[in-house]
Protein backbone atom coordinates (compact mmCIF):
# COMPACT_ATOMS: atom_id res chain seq x y z
CA UNK A 1 0.00 0.00 0.00
CA UNK A 2 1.06 3.43 -1.02
CA UNK A 3 2.72 5.53 1.54
CA UNK A 4 0.36 8.39 2.23
CA UNK A 5 2.06 11.77 2.56
CA UNK A 6 1.43 13.95 5.96
CA UNK A 7 0.88 17.07 6.19
CA UNK A 8 3.63 18.02 7.28
CA UNK A 9 5.59 15.97 3.84
CA UNK A 10 3.44 17.84 1.82
CA UNK A 11 4.34 21.17 3.17
CA UNK A 12 8.30 20.73 2.93
CA UNK A 13 7.56 19.91 -0.91
CA UNK A 14 5.58 22.63 -1.39
CA UNK A 15 8.78 24.83 0.21
CA UNK A 16 11.17 23.28 -2.14
CA UNK A 17 8.95 23.41 -5.20
CA UNK A 18 8.16 27.04 -4.43
CA UNK A 19 12.68 27.77 -3.96
CA UNK A 20 12.57 25.54 -7.77
CA UNK A 21 10.24 27.86 -8.61
CA UNK A 22 12.06 31.06 -7.79
CA UNK A 23 15.17 29.75 -8.51
CA UNK A 24 14.25 29.51 -12.34
CA UNK A 25 13.31 32.51 -12.26
CA UNK A 26 16.39 33.99 -11.03
CA UNK A 27 17.86 31.93 -13.86
CA UNK A 28 15.56 33.28 -16.16
CA UNK A 29 15.72 36.56 -14.87
CA UNK A 30 20.08 36.56 -15.05
CA UNK A 31 19.79 35.17 -18.39
CA UNK A 32 17.21 37.71 -19.34
CA UNK A 33 19.57 40.12 -18.21
CA UNK A 34 22.68 38.44 -19.87
CA UNK A 35 20.73 38.34 -22.93
CA UNK A 36 19.46 42.41 -22.61
CA UNK A 37 23.14 43.36 -22.23
CA UNK A 38 24.65 40.41 -25.60
CA UNK A 39 21.99 42.38 -27.64
CA UNK A 40 22.80 45.78 -26.44
CA UNK A 41 26.48 45.01 -27.11
CA UNK A 42 25.57 43.70 -30.33
CA UNK A 43 23.70 45.86 -31.30
CA UNK A 44 25.48 48.84 -30.12
CA UNK A 45 29.07 47.70 -30.84
CA UNK A 46 31.26 49.68 -33.59
CA UNK A 47 33.09 47.19 -34.58
CA UNK A 48 30.90 45.02 -37.49
CA UNK A 49 29.74 41.70 -35.69
CA UNK A 50 28.81 38.49 -37.34
CA UNK A 51 27.11 35.43 -36.43
CA UNK A 52 27.32 32.25 -39.19
CA UNK A 53 26.62 28.96 -39.09
CA UNK A 54 28.87 26.09 -39.97
CA UNK A 55 28.71 26.90 -43.61
CA UNK A 56 29.14 30.40 -43.28
CA UNK A 57 25.68 31.63 -43.89
CA UNK A 58 24.60 34.68 -41.88
CA UNK A 59 22.31 33.85 -38.77
CA UNK A 60 22.62 37.12 -37.48
CA UNK A 61 24.66 40.73 -37.76
CA UNK A 62 24.40 44.20 -35.53
CA UNK A 63 24.18 47.25 -37.37
CA UNK A 64 27.70 48.67 -37.54
CA UNK A 65 28.18 45.30 -39.91
CA UNK A 66 25.53 46.66 -42.14
CA UNK A 67 26.38 50.41 -41.80
CA UNK A 68 30.43 49.04 -42.73
CA UNK A 69 29.03 46.80 -45.94
CA UNK A 70 26.25 49.45 -46.93
CA UNK A 71 23.56 46.76 -46.55
CA UNK A 72 20.53 46.35 -44.86
CA UNK A 73 20.09 43.55 -41.71
CA UNK A 74 17.88 41.44 -44.43
CA UNK A 75 19.93 41.58 -47.51
CA UNK A 76 22.63 40.79 -45.23
CA UNK A 77 21.01 37.74 -44.08
CA UNK A 78 20.90 36.30 -47.63
CA UNK A 79 24.19 36.19 -47.58
CA UNK A 80 27.33 34.13 -46.33
CA UNK A 81 31.03 35.38 -45.66
CA UNK A 82 31.88 33.87 -49.04
CA UNK A 83 29.72 36.55 -50.53
CA UNK A 84 31.32 39.64 -48.74
CA UNK A 85 35.18 38.82 -48.91
CA UNK A 86 37.05 39.88 -51.84
CA UNK A 87 39.41 37.61 -51.98
CA UNK A 88 38.45 34.28 -49.78
CA UNK A 89 41.30 34.37 -47.69
CA UNK A 90 38.76 35.43 -45.01
CA UNK A 91 35.94 31.91 -46.16
CA UNK A 92 39.39 29.78 -46.73
CA UNK A 93 40.46 31.01 -43.12
CA UNK A 94 36.94 30.10 -41.88
CA UNK A 95 36.79 26.42 -43.28
CA UNK A 96 40.43 25.90 -41.59
CA UNK A 97 39.14 26.76 -38.30
CA UNK A 98 35.74 25.03 -38.61
CA UNK A 99 37.64 21.42 -40.05
CA UNK A 100 40.01 22.02 -37.25
CA UNK A 101 43.35 22.48 -38.80
CA UNK A 102 43.69 26.08 -37.03
CA UNK A 103 43.07 27.11 -33.19
CA UNK A 104 40.80 30.60 -34.21
CA UNK A 105 39.76 33.16 -36.45
CA UNK A 106 42.40 35.41 -36.87
CA UNK A 107 43.52 37.28 -40.02
CA UNK A 108 43.13 40.27 -42.13
CA UNK A 109 41.12 40.92 -45.08
CA UNK A 110 39.37 43.49 -47.63
CA UNK A 111 35.76 43.00 -47.17
CA UNK A 112 33.60 43.78 -50.68
CA UNK A 113 30.93 46.56 -50.17
CA UNK A 114 27.51 46.26 -51.66
CA UNK A 115 28.70 49.00 -54.25
CA UNK A 116 31.73 46.59 -55.07
CA UNK A 117 34.71 48.69 -52.98
CA UNK A 118 36.93 47.22 -50.65
CA UNK A 119 37.53 47.45 -46.98
CA UNK A 120 40.54 46.08 -45.49
CA UNK A 121 39.33 44.58 -41.81
CA UNK A 122 41.24 42.67 -39.22
CA UNK A 123 38.87 39.13 -38.18
CA UNK A 124 38.44 37.79 -35.34
CA UNK A 125 36.48 35.03 -33.85
CA UNK A 126 36.24 31.55 -33.28
CA UNK A 127 33.18 28.95 -33.12
CA UNK A 128 30.41 28.18 -30.24
CA UNK A 129 27.63 25.87 -29.85
CA UNK A 130 24.04 27.33 -29.59
CA UNK A 131 21.10 25.07 -28.82
CA UNK A 132 23.02 21.93 -30.27
CA UNK A 133 24.40 23.56 -33.53
CA UNK A 134 28.08 24.99 -34.38
CA UNK A 135 27.82 28.47 -35.25
CA UNK A 136 30.90 31.17 -35.50
CA UNK A 137 31.31 35.12 -34.53
CA UNK A 138 33.43 36.94 -36.12
CA UNK A 139 34.50 40.77 -35.03
CA UNK A 140 35.31 42.73 -37.82
CA UNK A 141 37.32 45.92 -37.36
CA UNK A 142 37.83 48.64 -40.23
CA UNK A 143 41.81 48.98 -40.30
CA UNK A 144 41.29 51.66 -43.22
CA UNK A 145 43.38 54.60 -40.94
CA UNK A 146 46.02 51.62 -39.97
CA UNK A 147 46.46 50.95 -43.18
CA UNK A 148 46.66 54.48 -44.57
CA UNK A 149 49.09 55.40 -41.60
CA UNK A 150 51.58 52.05 -41.88
CA UNK A 151 51.29 53.69 -46.22
CA UNK A 152 52.61 57.21 -45.15
CA UNK A 153 55.06 55.46 -42.51
CA UNK A 154 56.57 53.54 -45.56
CA UNK A 155 56.22 56.39 -47.83
CA UNK A 156 57.98 58.61 -45.26
CA UNK A 157 61.08 56.07 -44.28
CA UNK A 158 61.29 55.52 -48.26
CA UNK A 159 62.09 59.51 -48.40
CA UNK A 160 63.99 59.16 -45.13
CA UNK A 161 66.38 56.77 -47.20
CA UNK A 162 66.02 58.42 -50.28
CA UNK A 163 67.33 61.82 -48.39
CA UNK A 164 70.36 59.96 -46.66
CA UNK A 165 71.41 58.57 -49.97
CA UNK A 166 71.61 61.57 -51.60
CA UNK A 167 72.83 63.33 -49.40
CA UNK A 168 76.05 61.24 -48.67
CA UNK A 169 76.59 61.01 -52.53
CA UNK A 170 76.15 65.12 -52.22
CA UNK A 171 78.76 65.24 -49.82
CA UNK A 172 81.04 63.20 -52.10
CA UNK A 173 79.96 65.11 -55.12
CA UNK A 174 80.71 67.89 -53.51
CA UNK A 175 83.71 67.40 -52.47
CA UNK A 176 84.78 66.26 -55.75
CA UNK A 177 83.30 69.48 -57.54
CA UNK A 178 85.35 71.72 -54.42
CA UNK A 179 88.63 70.05 -55.93
CA UNK A 180 87.98 70.36 -59.32
CA UNK A 181 87.03 73.82 -59.37
CA UNK A 182 90.29 74.75 -57.84
CA UNK A 183 91.69 72.79 -60.69
CA UNK A 184 89.99 74.69 -63.03
CA UNK A 185 90.77 78.31 -61.14
CA UNK A 186 94.76 77.15 -62.37
CA UNK A 187 94.26 76.69 -65.71
CA UNK A 188 91.77 79.76 -66.00
CA UNK A 189 93.79 81.95 -64.04
CA UNK A 190 97.15 81.39 -66.20
CA UNK A 191 94.98 81.49 -69.49
CA UNK A 192 93.57 85.00 -68.54
CA UNK A 193 97.26 86.33 -67.89
CA UNK A 194 98.54 84.66 -71.18
CA UNK A 195 95.48 86.48 -73.09
CA UNK A 196 96.36 89.67 -71.27
CA UNK A 197 99.43 89.99 -73.68
CA UNK A 198 97.87 87.67 -76.83
CA UNK A 199 95.69 90.03 -78.95
CA UNK A 200 93.45 88.54 -81.71
CA UNK A 201 95.86 88.07 -84.28
CA UNK A 202 97.96 85.62 -82.62
CA UNK A 203 98.30 82.36 -83.45
CA UNK A 204 97.92 81.09 -79.43
CA UNK A 205 94.97 83.46 -79.64
CA UNK A 206 92.16 81.04 -80.76
CA UNK A 207 93.30 78.69 -78.51
CA UNK A 208 93.31 80.70 -75.43
CA UNK A 209 89.87 81.52 -75.78
CA UNK A 210 88.92 77.61 -76.90
CA UNK A 211 90.92 76.65 -72.71
CA UNK A 212 88.89 79.16 -71.21
CA UNK A 213 85.46 77.63 -73.05
CA UNK A 214 86.19 74.66 -71.97
CA UNK A 215 87.26 75.72 -68.62
CA UNK A 216 83.81 77.49 -68.36
CA UNK A 217 82.38 73.67 -69.61
CA UNK A 218 84.37 72.07 -66.83
CA UNK A 219 82.69 74.87 -64.51
CA UNK A 220 79.27 74.28 -65.52
CA UNK A 221 79.32 70.55 -64.87
CA UNK A 222 80.66 71.12 -61.51
CA UNK A 223 77.86 73.82 -61.01
CA UNK A 224 75.25 70.59 -61.56
CA UNK A 225 77.21 68.27 -58.75
CA UNK A 226 77.41 71.12 -56.68
CA UNK A 227 73.82 71.81 -57.26
CA UNK A 228 73.34 68.21 -56.56
CA UNK A 229 74.68 68.14 -53.58
CA UNK A 230 72.81 70.72 -52.32
CA UNK A 231 76.02 73.01 -51.64
CA UNK A 232 74.42 76.34 -51.76
CA UNK A 233 73.68 79.34 -53.54
CA UNK A 234 75.75 81.13 -55.54
CA UNK A 235 74.35 85.16 -55.33
CA UNK A 236 70.65 85.11 -54.00
CA UNK A 237 68.09 88.20 -55.42
CA UNK A 238 64.29 88.65 -54.95
CA UNK A 239 63.23 87.48 -58.46
CA UNK A 240 60.33 87.52 -61.12
CA UNK A 241 60.05 84.02 -61.70
CA UNK A 242 57.53 84.96 -64.68
CA UNK A 243 60.30 86.57 -66.29
CA UNK A 244 62.68 84.15 -65.67
CA UNK A 245 60.26 81.73 -67.34
CA UNK A 246 59.53 84.05 -70.24
CA UNK A 247 63.84 84.44 -71.05
CA UNK A 248 64.43 80.88 -70.54
CA UNK A 249 61.85 79.49 -72.35
CA UNK A 250 61.90 81.97 -75.26
CA UNK A 251 65.54 80.68 -75.42
CA UNK A 252 65.25 77.26 -75.53
CA UNK A 253 62.56 77.62 -77.84
CA UNK A 254 64.91 79.11 -80.92
CA UNK A 255 67.04 76.43 -80.61
CA UNK A 256 64.24 73.87 -80.69
CA UNK A 257 61.49 74.57 -83.13
CA UNK A 258 59.60 71.57 -83.16
CA UNK A 259 58.52 72.37 -80.05
CA UNK A 260 55.49 74.29 -79.23
CA UNK A 261 56.10 76.12 -76.43
CA UNK A 262 52.76 77.46 -74.18
CA UNK A 263 52.83 79.99 -71.65
CA UNK A 264 50.33 80.63 -68.79
CA UNK A 265 51.64 83.07 -66.57
CA UNK A 266 49.58 84.63 -63.29
CA UNK A 267 49.47 87.95 -63.03
CA UNK A 268 51.23 89.86 -60.47
CA UNK A 269 53.09 86.59 -59.40
CA UNK A 270 54.67 86.65 -56.20
CA UNK A 271 58.72 87.64 -56.16
CA UNK A 272 60.87 84.73 -55.11
CA UNK A 273 64.24 84.85 -53.11
CA UNK A 274 66.53 82.64 -55.54
CA UNK A 275 69.66 82.47 -57.36
CA UNK A 276 68.48 83.14 -60.79
CA UNK A 277 71.27 80.87 -62.73
CA UNK A 278 70.60 77.78 -60.58
CA UNK A 279 67.04 78.81 -61.11
CA UNK A 280 67.64 79.09 -64.71
CA UNK A 281 69.73 76.02 -64.55
CA UNK A 282 66.83 73.68 -63.14
CA UNK A 283 64.53 75.43 -66.33
CA UNK A 284 66.74 74.30 -68.62
CA UNK A 285 66.94 70.72 -67.44
CA UNK A 286 63.50 70.26 -67.39
CA UNK A 287 62.90 71.86 -70.88
CA UNK A 288 65.92 69.36 -71.91
CA UNK A 289 64.14 66.39 -70.95
CA UNK A 290 61.30 67.27 -72.27
CA UNK A 291 63.05 67.32 -75.74
CA UNK A 292 63.71 64.47 -75.05
CA UNK A 293 60.77 62.72 -74.52
CA UNK A 294 59.05 64.40 -78.07
CA UNK A 295 61.80 63.13 -80.52
CA UNK A 296 59.40 64.14 -83.31
CA UNK A 297 58.33 67.42 -81.66
CA UNK A 298 55.20 68.05 -79.24
CA UNK A 299 53.95 70.59 -77.15
CA UNK A 300 55.50 72.48 -74.00
CA UNK A 301 52.94 73.76 -71.49
CA UNK A 302 54.93 76.04 -68.75
CA UNK A 303 52.70 77.72 -66.00
CA UNK A 304 53.18 79.75 -63.35
CA UNK A 305 50.91 80.38 -59.98
CA UNK A 306 50.46 81.47 -56.45
CA UNK A 307 49.45 78.88 -54.10
CA UNK A 308 49.39 78.01 -50.45
CA UNK A 309 50.54 74.98 -49.07
CA UNK A 310 49.11 73.82 -45.89
CA UNK A 311 51.36 71.30 -43.71
CA UNK A 312 49.58 68.25 -44.86
CA UNK A 313 51.27 68.70 -47.93
CA UNK A 314 54.68 70.06 -46.97
CA UNK A 315 55.52 68.01 -44.12
CA UNK A 316 56.86 65.10 -46.48
CA UNK A 317 58.97 67.25 -48.13
CA UNK A 318 60.45 68.99 -44.73
CA UNK A 319 59.31 72.01 -45.41
CA UNK A 320 57.07 74.89 -43.87
CA UNK A 321 53.43 75.64 -44.63
CA UNK A 322 52.83 79.13 -46.45
CA UNK A 323 52.70 81.10 -49.16
CA UNK A 324 54.83 79.43 -52.22
CA UNK A 325 55.01 80.01 -56.05
CA UNK A 326 54.22 77.52 -58.30
CA UNK A 327 56.11 76.51 -61.82
CA UNK A 328 54.88 73.81 -63.98
CA UNK A 329 56.56 72.26 -67.00
CA UNK A 330 54.50 69.68 -68.92
CA UNK A 331 55.21 67.77 -71.97
CA UNK A 332 53.58 65.68 -74.76
CA UNK A 333 56.16 63.05 -74.57
CA UNK A 334 56.48 59.29 -73.79
CA UNK A 335 55.92 59.47 -70.24
CA UNK A 336 57.69 57.18 -67.85
CA UNK A 337 56.65 54.22 -65.69
CA UNK A 338 57.29 54.32 -61.88
CA UNK A 339 60.11 52.81 -61.42
CA UNK A 340 61.73 55.08 -63.67
CA UNK A 341 59.87 58.04 -62.04
CA UNK A 342 60.73 56.75 -58.64
CA UNK A 343 64.59 56.74 -59.63
CA UNK A 344 64.50 60.24 -61.64
CA UNK A 345 66.07 61.92 -59.35
CA UNK A 346 68.60 59.66 -58.10
CA UNK A 347 72.17 60.95 -59.25
CA UNK A 348 73.77 59.64 -61.84
CA UNK A 349 70.64 57.82 -63.35
CA UNK A 350 69.69 57.80 -66.67
CA UNK A 351 67.24 56.72 -69.48
CA UNK A 352 69.54 57.50 -72.34
CA UNK A 353 72.01 54.65 -73.48
CA UNK A 354 75.28 54.71 -72.14
CA UNK A 355 77.78 57.72 -72.82
CA UNK A 356 74.89 59.98 -73.96
CA UNK A 357 74.05 61.51 -70.58
CA UNK A 358 75.86 62.25 -66.94
CA UNK A 359 72.71 61.64 -65.18
CA UNK A 360 72.72 64.76 -63.31
CA UNK A 361 70.59 67.28 -64.77
CA UNK A 362 67.36 66.12 -62.64
CA UNK A 363 69.93 65.55 -59.69
CA UNK A 364 71.28 68.63 -59.91
CA UNK A 365 67.55 69.97 -60.41
CA UNK A 366 66.15 68.46 -57.09
CA UNK A 367 69.24 70.03 -54.78
CA UNK A 368 68.50 72.96 -55.95
CA UNK A 369 65.32 73.24 -55.32
CA UNK A 370 65.86 71.84 -52.52
CA UNK A 371 68.49 74.04 -51.12
CA UNK A 372 65.73 77.11 -52.00
CA UNK A 373 63.72 75.17 -49.44
CA UNK A 374 61.42 74.10 -52.29
CA UNK A 375 59.50 71.28 -53.43
CA UNK A 376 60.06 69.62 -56.53
CA UNK A 377 57.66 66.26 -57.65
CA UNK A 378 57.01 64.78 -60.98
CA UNK A 379 53.73 62.68 -62.01
CA UNK A 380 53.75 60.54 -65.26
CA UNK A 381 52.72 57.92 -67.06
CA UNK A 382 53.37 55.58 -69.95
CA UNK A 383 52.41 57.19 -73.14
CA UNK A 384 50.62 60.65 -71.12
CA UNK A 385 53.73 62.41 -71.11
CA UNK A 386 55.20 63.97 -67.73
CA UNK A 387 54.65 67.08 -65.84
CA UNK A 388 57.30 68.38 -62.88
CA UNK A 389 55.88 70.90 -60.08
CA UNK A 390 58.32 73.09 -58.69
CA UNK A 391 57.00 75.02 -55.58
CA UNK A 392 59.32 77.99 -54.41
CA UNK A 393 58.74 80.07 -50.61
CA UNK A 394 56.87 83.41 -51.51
CA UNK A 395 58.83 86.03 -50.62
CA UNK A 396 57.34 89.91 -49.30
CA UNK A 397 60.77 91.25 -50.99
CA UNK A 398 60.79 93.81 -53.68
CA UNK A 399 62.35 92.51 -57.25
CA UNK A 400 65.72 93.24 -57.35
CA UNK A 401 66.91 94.37 -60.70
CA UNK A 402 70.38 93.17 -62.43
CA UNK A 403 72.97 95.43 -63.60
CA UNK A 404 75.32 93.10 -65.78
CA UNK A 405 79.03 94.26 -66.71
CA UNK A 406 81.29 92.97 -69.68
CA UNK A 407 83.41 89.87 -67.99
CA UNK A 408 86.32 90.70 -69.91
CA UNK A 409 86.71 94.51 -68.18
CA UNK A 410 89.86 94.45 -65.91
CA UNK A 411 89.16 97.04 -63.24
CA UNK A 412 92.52 98.36 -61.95
CA UNK A 413 93.88 99.48 -58.12
CA UNK A 414 96.61 100.43 -56.12
CA UNK A 415 95.63 99.05 -52.65
CA UNK A 416 97.55 96.00 -50.73
CA UNK A 417 95.80 92.96 -50.91
CA UNK A 418 96.20 89.57 -48.42
CA UNK A 419 94.97 86.63 -50.62
CA UNK A 420 95.06 83.17 -48.50
CA UNK A 421 95.03 80.27 -49.95
CA UNK A 422 95.91 76.29 -48.59
CA UNK A 423 96.91 75.65 -53.19
CA UNK A 424 100.51 77.04 -54.01
CA UNK A 425 98.39 76.92 -57.81
CA UNK A 426 95.86 79.63 -56.64
CA UNK A 427 98.42 81.14 -54.57
CA UNK A 428 100.73 81.50 -57.43
CA UNK A 429 98.17 82.66 -60.35
CA UNK A 430 95.87 84.87 -58.13
CA UNK A 431 99.21 87.11 -57.12
CA UNK A 432 100.22 87.72 -60.30
CA UNK A 433 96.65 88.16 -61.47
CA UNK A 434 96.38 90.85 -59.15
CA UNK A 435 100.22 92.55 -59.64
CA UNK A 436 98.13 93.04 -63.09
CA UNK A 437 95.71 94.80 -61.72
CA UNK A 438 97.80 97.17 -60.03
CA UNK A 439 98.00 95.73 -56.29
CA UNK A 440 100.63 95.10 -53.80
CA UNK A 441 100.50 91.48 -52.60
CA UNK A 442 100.37 89.54 -49.23
CA UNK A 443 100.71 85.73 -50.08
CA UNK A 444 99.45 82.96 -47.26
CA UNK A 445 99.11 79.49 -47.36
CA UNK A 446 97.10 78.90 -44.13
CA UNK A 447 94.60 80.53 -41.54
CA UNK A 448 97.48 80.81 -38.77
CA UNK A 449 99.97 83.04 -41.75
CA UNK A 450 97.48 84.93 -42.81
CA UNK A 451 96.61 86.02 -38.89
CA UNK A 452 100.51 86.51 -38.66
CA UNK A 453 100.86 88.42 -41.48
CA UNK A 454 97.59 90.72 -40.74
CA UNK A 455 98.76 91.11 -37.45
CA UNK A 456 102.55 93.13 -39.00
CA UNK A 457 100.58 94.92 -41.64
CA UNK A 458 97.03 95.78 -40.80
CA UNK A 459 97.06 99.11 -41.28
CA UNK A 460 98.70 98.87 -45.00
CA UNK A 461 96.23 95.57 -46.13
CA UNK A 462 93.07 96.91 -47.56
CA UNK A 463 91.31 93.91 -48.88
CA UNK A 464 91.60 89.76 -47.37
CA UNK A 465 90.74 87.41 -50.00
CA UNK A 466 89.94 84.33 -47.95
CA UNK A 467 89.76 80.81 -48.82
CA UNK A 468 86.74 79.45 -47.45
CA UNK A 469 88.02 75.75 -46.97
CA UNK A 470 91.16 75.30 -44.98
CA UNK A 471 92.92 72.71 -43.00
CA UNK A 472 93.80 73.17 -39.63
CA UNK A 473 92.08 76.84 -39.51
CA UNK A 474 89.08 77.11 -41.24
CA UNK A 475 88.50 80.30 -42.46
CA UNK A 476 85.72 81.03 -39.59
CA UNK A 477 87.74 81.03 -36.83
CA UNK A 478 90.47 82.97 -39.68
CA UNK A 479 88.41 85.69 -40.52
CA UNK A 480 86.78 86.39 -36.46
CA UNK A 481 90.28 86.45 -35.67
CA UNK A 482 91.37 89.10 -38.48
CA UNK A 483 88.24 90.67 -37.04
CA UNK A 484 89.10 91.22 -33.52
CA UNK A 485 92.36 92.33 -34.84
CA UNK A 486 90.29 94.74 -37.40
CA UNK A 487 87.04 95.51 -36.52
CA UNK A 488 86.42 97.27 -39.90
CA UNK A 489 88.67 95.09 -41.83
CA UNK A 490 87.03 94.38 -45.74
CA UNK A 491 87.35 90.73 -46.69
CA UNK A 492 85.77 88.64 -49.33
CA UNK A 493 85.44 84.64 -49.22
CA UNK A 494 86.59 82.61 -52.08
CA UNK A 495 85.54 79.29 -52.51
CA UNK A 496 85.39 75.87 -54.85
CA UNK A 497 81.86 75.73 -52.81
CA UNK A 498 79.20 77.65 -53.78
CA UNK A 499 77.42 79.52 -51.14
CA UNK A 500 76.59 77.25 -48.26
CA UNK A 501 75.47 77.59 -44.52
CA UNK A 502 79.12 77.85 -42.73
CA UNK A 503 79.99 80.80 -45.86
CA UNK A 504 76.47 82.46 -44.84
CA UNK A 505 77.64 82.41 -41.20
CA UNK A 506 80.61 83.72 -41.95
CA UNK A 507 78.88 86.96 -44.33
CA UNK A 508 76.50 87.34 -41.67
CA UNK A 509 79.14 87.95 -39.45
CA UNK A 510 80.16 91.07 -41.56
CA UNK A 511 82.13 89.51 -44.71
CA UNK A 512 82.14 91.68 -47.45
CA UNK A 513 81.47 89.53 -50.08
CA UNK A 514 82.04 85.94 -51.74
CA UNK A 515 83.10 84.90 -55.37
CA UNK A 516 83.24 81.85 -56.84
CA UNK A 517 86.08 79.56 -58.52
CA UNK A 518 87.03 79.06 -60.98
CA UNK A 519 86.59 83.28 -62.25
CA UNK A 520 88.88 85.09 -64.64
CA UNK A 521 91.23 88.11 -63.98
CA UNK A 522 87.71 90.47 -65.16
CA UNK A 523 85.44 88.82 -62.62
CA UNK A 524 88.17 89.15 -59.92
CA UNK A 525 89.20 92.60 -60.89
CA UNK A 526 85.05 93.68 -60.61
CA UNK A 527 84.55 92.07 -57.55
CA UNK A 528 87.32 93.83 -55.90
CA UNK A 529 86.41 97.09 -57.03
CA UNK A 530 82.64 96.76 -56.41
CA UNK A 531 83.57 95.76 -52.59
CA UNK A 532 86.60 98.23 -52.05
CA UNK A 533 84.63 100.88 -53.75
CA UNK A 534 81.82 100.70 -50.78
CA UNK A 535 84.48 101.16 -48.29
Amino acid sequence: MAHKPTYEELEQRVKELERAYLELKHVQEVFRESWEKYRAVFETAKDAIFVSDETGRFVDVNEAACESLGYSKEELLKLSNKDIDANQRGYEAFLKVRDGLAEKLTFEVNQRRKNGTPIPVEITGNFFKSKGQRMALAIARDISDRKQAEKEKKKLEAQLQQAQKLEAVGTLAGGIAHDFNNVLMGIQGYASLMLLNTGPDHPHFERLKGIEAMVQTGAGLTKQLLGFAMGGKYEVKSTDLNELVENSSEMFGRTKKEINIHRKHQENITPVEVDRGQIEQVLLNLYVNAWHAMPRGGNLYIETSNVVLDANYTKPFGVNPGNYVKMSVTDTGVGMGETTRQRIFDPFFTTKEMGRGTGLGLASAYGIIKNHGGIINVYSKKGEGTTFNIYLPASEKEVATEERKPADDILKGTETVLLVDDEDTILDVGKQMLKEMGYKVFLAGSGREAVEIYKANSNDIALVILDMIMPDMGSGETYDILKRINPDITAILSSGYSINRQATEILERGCNGFIQKPFSIGDLSQKIREILNKQ
